[in-house]
């Protein structure tokens, strides 16, 4: 794993890679998060894969992409992996996995909490760990009609108006998803203030992950 000192390599810039199974996923997770860090440092580059997007919502994902890397260098990739079926293409996912290791050594990776309940969450946080073993890993939490959200251990409190950004991009840019009774402003408003009362934020807003394994190096 990389030692979580992010500051050591700021310097010559962060790597951030962030991936999600489907559209939204990743500025559900951690968008606030995304920007917070490109306040914190100034040069980024974000390695930015959605798989399962395709017809309007991959033109959505592609936007989203836009909004919360605006002014960062990047690469935006979207797959077209069948929604839901992500499982079923595990072979196809894994190799795509092995073009990444290639491609890109992050010193922050996004992605699924393992214990999620969507089956396509669940594949890519393990291909994730499978792929990328000496690297830095966050697992995100997604709120949704299953219960399933844990009890994470790594918080980011987020202050104004980043908080409010991170909502307001995701309705300037998932349209298809405004009819969708999850898909609120309480939804994602509510979940950062409970991760915020929780790690006694000063703005009482914050992002939460699953850190399965980290090692403090110096002074973070």
């Amino acid at each position: 794993m990389l030692h979580f000192n992010l500051k050591k390599n700021a310097t010559g810039g962060l790597t951030i890679l962030c991936l999600g199974a489907h559209c939204d996923d990743i500025e559900i997770g951690c968008g606030g998060t995304l920007l917070h860090l490109k306040e914190a440092f100034p040069r980024i580059r974000f390695h930015w894969v959605v798989f399962s997007a395709s017809g309007h919502r991959g033109q959505e994902a592609a936007k989203a992409a836009e909004l919360f890397t605006a002014g960062c260098e990047k690469e935006v990739f979207i797959k077209v992996y069948r929604d839901g079926f992500l499982p079923y293409s595990g072979g196809k996912a894994k190799d795509y996995f092995e073009e990444m290791k290639d491609q890109v050594n992050p010193d922050l990776i996004f992605t699924h909490w393992h214990g999620d309940a969507h089956q396509d969450h669940r594949l890519l946080s393990e291909l994730t760990w499978n792929t990328f073993r000496n690297h830095l890993i966050l697992e995100y939490e997604i709120p949704k009609y299953d219960g399933d959200i844990g009890r994470p251990n790594l918080f980011v409190p987020l202050e104004a108006p980043l908080y409010e950004d991170k909502v307001n991009y995701l309705f300037k840019a998932f349209d298809s998803q405004r009819g969708k009774r999850w898909f609120d402003r309480e939804t994602f408003l509510g979940l950062m203030r409970i991760r915020g009362m929780e790690s006694n934020s000063p703005s009482g807003f914050a992002e939460a992950f699953h850190a399965r394994k980290i090692v403090v190096d110096d002074v973070i």
